[in-house]
């Protein structure tokens, strides 16, 4: 199968990301709104609750829409759909709900750290502000090394590709 190119491979990110801003907009929008009593106390306390409360609206979520969309018949999310890619194996077929399981939670571990140091920043913690500082700057090396991954090969295989044995490539037209 055809690599994907690097350039597709952005498009259907920022279309996924869309995607995702606009689930992002109806959480803290609508249930946020409607349920702020209950809602309200779960972000101000521990640091924990908020970050848990976090992952279960907002985290969870995405990752299962990556999870379930790879390994499906489509093969790819829907930005990926509407660029034309597909996630592969190495042999080219359809990966399975443990390739994409593995490749999701490497995509997002980085997303997940961030919000672990956010919540720590910004609500009570043990933890001092040099953990934090290094916690955060690692997340950016893995952006930055999730930007610069993909360049250096020749299947434009990101580190959570290498991970799970998959690559993104164009469909069959």
């Amino acid at each position: 199968m055809e690599t994907a190119p690097f350039k597709l491979r952005v498009y259907a990110f920022l279309l996924d990301y869309l995607l995702i801003a606009m689930y992002g907009i109806f959480i803290v929008g609508s249930i946020s709104f409607l349920f702020q009593s209950f809602i309200d106390p779960l972000f101000s306390g521990s640091p924990v609750i908020a970050e848990l409360t976090g992952f279960l609206l907002l985290t969870l979520p995405v990752v299962l829409y990556f999870i379930i969309s790879e390994q499906s018949k489509w093969q790819g999310t829907w930005g990926k759909k509407k660029m034309g890619l597909l996630v592969v194996n190495e042999t080219g077929q359809r990966i399975s709900l443990g390739r994409s399981v593995i490749r999701s939670f490497i995509k997002f571990l980085p997303w997940e750290m961030a919000h672990f140091g956010i919540w720590r920043l910004m609500l009570p913690t043990n933890f001092s502000e040099t953990t934090l500082f290094i916690i955060l700057n690692a997340v950016n090396l893995c952006i930055l090394a999730f930007l610069i991954v993909p360049l250096t090969n020749k299947k434009r295989k990101n580190i959570y590709d290498w991970g799970a044995g998959t690559f993104v490539a164009r469909a069959p037209r």
